[in-house]
């Protein structure tokens, strides 16, 4: 029974990592194909994260019938998952704006711009306070 188990886990980690490496090839041609910043930062962020779990799962079912260093190995997994669940969207977050701030997003692309107004209530309120300053 327990080599039947280790089969099915070894065949569930195939196609996980099968499956992860296909999630992060369609991103990998979604950058080179998308036209422009948004759907690259898209197509970067959300199925490379999801192909990369995808990936570390089916390594973590693979090394997990070994009783030695399963503990440490697949800790790290988890923490390698971790520190991309975290940092990926932040990084595309940051890319965005970025690419909003220096014009290099297509604005007819957009359908609801909130940051637009929000620089603009800014742009407003440094204008104000510079032409306080300089009026005193």
């Amino acid at each position: 029974m327990h080599e039947q188990l280790v089969i099915v886990l070894d065949w569930v980690a195939i196609l996980c990592i099968l499956a992860g490496a296909m999630l992060s090839f369609v991103a990998a041609v979604g950058l080179i194909r998308f036209p422009d910043l948004l759907s690259r930062m898209h197509t970067a962020a959300k199925p490379q994260v999801l192909g990369m779990l995808l990936v570390l799962l089916g390594i973590g079912l693979r090394i997990m019938p070994v009783e030695e260093t399963g503990v440490f190995d697949f800790g790290t997994l988890i923490l390698v998952g971790l520190f991309q669940v975290i940092t990926v969207p932040v990084a595309g977050h940051i890319a965005a704006r970025v690419g909003y701030r220096t014009g290099r997003i297509r604005h007819d692309l957009v359908v609801t711009d909130e940051l637009e107004e929000r620089l603009e209530a800014t742009r407003r309120a440094e204008a104000a306070r510079k032409s306080g300053e300089g009026g005193s």
